[in-house]
């Protein structure tokens, strides 16, 4: 079956230059056709995610105008503006992907609104919203290898699309041929009736307005003398992040050279990504050089921020998601009571696999820490409740372990812009009375214990893998584990089966969240093990949380509680 479509695609006339010349490559090569169209990509929540090249199983034009097709299709039943948000990022070929989309979309009698340069995921979430549109295109592989791109399907909200609408959308694609079942307007005639037309400058000009509303000390940067050394990694933050912290008064900002225009190749990491040490070396490495107080780097699509702090001897430190989750948190909470703007019955919103000492901190000021399903839409979806119910200034803050933060209602996904921000005029107050965010931070592990947060992940390869991975999870569901290397546990949250039992009684409560295949133990003493197999890559994920009385004891019970789990994940 391959075989003909690899044989179809050969014949067919295709607009792409650099797909024939591939797939004339690849003949008689049956493992290289096999991995291109033995498969198609799926559709799912996060959209499309691939390889770029030739094939079914490949990010290319034909595998975009499908899945645009299907959109489009979903699209014409809502009613509404009929109006399709689209942006893109740095990554190879997004601009062509993205012009792609919108000619299915004008060929659809849908609008278009696309920006007229790269910009980030929270400008098109916030273009999803500004132009009251039914759905966004964001075109992207997140902080994935330079070979990789996406296609990030958005609902009106501006939110990542509900599983009920990507299953449509799903159906629709499945009914469309990939080489000529979309309908095409060419990009410049689309321009010419009106169907498509650029983002504009009001849009641009309200977003940055949105953003920099959200300083909790207005005015703070101006004078605190911040000297900042920043890194988009060749992606999509550049524009977006200097121009809001030239705003607030940050002006001392040294742009990594190497790292400061857009390119999807990333000649200088093999990973994008501001977890990586890689992504911000040569950073770091210009921090030192300038005495930088900051070092911060946004990835290609500017939905992530990573922050690596000077410490007293001069050293530079990177800090974890879940450390700038709690740092941001706790700042927010601080100024805002100081300043009497903490709006009543305040809200805070992180996944259930971050920090547990987001919610020691959160009850410490008298918030609500709402504890949601990985993936930034479930704390979208949060403020959309809030939202529903006329109370949307109660959410403060939401985060996930990831390095994705979001302040305020403006987007509906985490947002690298507001964390810059945020992050910036928190170390300015820090350095202005006196500290430091290094400080702080030693500060709130003193307060409240020391929490070390740390992941490992276990690889089941093969064609067997995903069934392996099902069976242990079902081992596991079967005889709950009764303790952790002699740590007690205490509860069991089984989210696939919505429950959380206490192991001592027996008593049960429902988890009011959508089903998701994770367990979490909670054990004497405070500390978590979380199992969450991914849904996408043949890996089991587990969690650890850990408190000691130091950093040393922490981490030594982080092992203790690894080497329990190991034979359990065998």
């Amino acid at each position: 079956m391959y075989k003909k479509e690899y044989e179809r695609w050969l014949a067919y006339q295709l607009d792409d230059p650099d797909l024939t010349p591939e797939l004339k490559s690849i003949a008689g090569d049956d493992e290289a056709v096999k991995d291109r169209f033995a498969v198609s990509l799926k559709f799912g929540t996060a959209g499309l995610r691939g390889v770029i090249g030739a094939g079914t199983n490949r990010m290319n034009v034909y595998v975009i105008r499908q899945a645009t097709q299907g959109l489009a299709n979903w699209v014409r039943t809502q009613g509404g503006t009929q109006t399709v948000a689209i942006s893109y990022d740095s990554r190879i070929k997004s601009d062509v992907f993205a012009k792609a989309a919108a000619e299915v979309l004008a060929a659809n009698d849908i609008k278009v609104r696309i920006y007229k340069a790269l910009m980030p995921v929270p400008a098109l979430s916030f273009a999803t919203r500004y132009y009251n549109c039914n759905a966004g295109i964001m075109v992207t592989a997140s902080h994935n290898p330079a070979k990789y791109n996406g296609y990030k399907a958005y609902g009106p909200d501006g939110c990542q699309m509900t599983d009920e609408a990507a299953d449509i959308v799903y159906a629709e694609i499945q009914n469309t041929d990939v080489l000529s079942g979309a309908k095409v307007m060419p990009f410049e005639e689309g321009v010419a009736k009106g169907m498509i037309e650029y983002v504009g400058e009001d849009c641009y000009e309200a977003l940055y307005a949105a953003i920099e509303s959200r300083q909790v000390r207005p005015g703070l940067c101006k004078t605190a003398g911040l000297k900042l050394v920043y890194s988009p990694l060749n992606g999509s933050g550049l524009v977006p992040v200097t121009r809001v912290l030239g705003d607030i008064g940050i002006d001392d900002i040294t742009v990594v050279p190497e790292q400061k225009d857009p390119d999807g190749n990333f000649p200088t990491c093999p990973y994008p990504n501001p977890e990586i040490f890689e992504a911000l070396r040569l950073g770091l490495e210009l921090a030192e050089k300038s005495g930088a107080d900051l070092m911060l780097a946004t990835d290609p699509d500017a939905d992530r921020v990573g922050i690596a702090v000077r410490c007293k001897d001069g050293s530079y430190e990177l800090l974890s998601g879940n450390e700038v989750g709690v740092l941001l948190l706790d700042y927010i909470c601080k100024a805002r009571i100081e300043n009497g703007t903490m709006p009543e019955k305040p809200v805070m919103v992180k996944s259930i696999v971050s920090t547990q000492l987001a919610d020691v901190v959160a009850a410490h000021y008298g918030v609500e820490c709402r504890n949601v399903l990985t993936g930034f839409k479930w704390i979208g979806d949060q403020i959309a409740r809030l939202e529903a119910d006329g109370e949307v200034e109660r959410f403060i803050f939401g985060f996930e372990e990831s390095y994705g933060y979001l302040s305020g209602s403006y987007v509906r996904d985490k947002d690298a812009v507001v964390g810059s921000m945020l992050i910036c005029e928190m170390a300015a107050y820090y350095r202005s009375i006196g500290s430091s965010i290094k400080e702080e931070l030693e500060r709130i592990y003193a307060e409240y214990g020391r929490y070390l947060n740390k992941v490992d992940s276990y690889e089941f390869p093969g064609l067997s893998g995903m069934d392996k991975m099902t069976g242990i999870m079902a081992k596991l569901r079967e005889n709950p584990p009764k303790d952790f290397a002699g740590y007690k546990v205490l509860t069991v949250s089984d989210y696939l089966k919505k429950t959380r039992t206490e192991l001592a009684t027996g008593k049960q409560e429902a988890i009011d969240l959508p089903a998701a295949n994770v367990l979490i133990y909670a054990l004497e003493g405070g500390a978590a093990v979380v199992v969450r197999p991914s849904g996408t890559e043949p890996k089991i994920k587990t969690y650890f949380t850990t408190l000691g009385k130091d950093l040393a004891a922490a981490e030594a019970q982080k092992e203790e509680l690894a080497a329990a789990v190991k034979p359990l994940l065998a």
